[in-house]
């Protein structure tokens, strides 16, 4: 698709989980604060969520039922918080961590990049092309997520995991 392509920005969720492929790149975190109530895959040692809508199902991960925004965050964080504007209180907390790796749209003139991206994060992943995520039930979806993504880094560890293959890297 050329660079004025795109997709519908529509959708029924803002919950869209990582594909796998992306997570085994970036090694192990120590908490997801912000995972639904069941994930099919670990995606850290400690995942929470306040969410208790999604239906529990045979050989799906339950995350602790704590509110992951308000909850003390230790330790190397990945983040895929709700897009849209629901994200900014998710990415004001990354930033005043300052270490792990949230996976957002790449929108880099908003507001969220200007405040809690470019002045504390310390590396950026752009992905090349548009990644595919999974619903909550594990399937990916059929069509791409529609805009350009990007993986921030905070802090010179979590950095250093940003992984080349996936597209290119710039240092702030």
């Amino acid at each position: 698709m050329s660079m004025s392509g795109h997709q519908s920005a529509r959708s029924s969720t803002d919950n869209w989980l990582t594909p796998p492929t992306i997570l085994q790149q970036l090694g192990q975190f120590d908490l997801d604060p912000c995972c639904p109530a069941f994930m099919p895959w670990i995606t850290a040692n400690i995942m929470l969520s306040n969410d208790n809508t999604t239906p529990i199902t045979e050989g799906f991960f339950e995350a602790h039922q704590e509110d992951g925004l308000f909850a003390t965050w230790l330790g190397r964080v990945f983040l895929n918080p709700p897009w849209g504007r629901a994200a900014s209180p998710w990415l004001r907390h990354m930033a005043c961590h300052n270490n792990g790796i949230a996976l957002i749209p790449a929108r880099t003139e908003t507001q969220d990049w200007f405040k809690f991206v470019w002045p504390v994060a310390t590396a950026v992943c752009f992905l090349e092309g548009r990644p595919h995520f999974h619903y909550q039930d594990g399937t990916r979806a059929q069509a791409n997520c529609g805009c350009p993504v990007a993986l921030v880094a905070y802090g010179d560890m979590n950095a250093a995991y940003l992984p080349a293959n996936l597209g290119k890297i710039v240092e702030l």
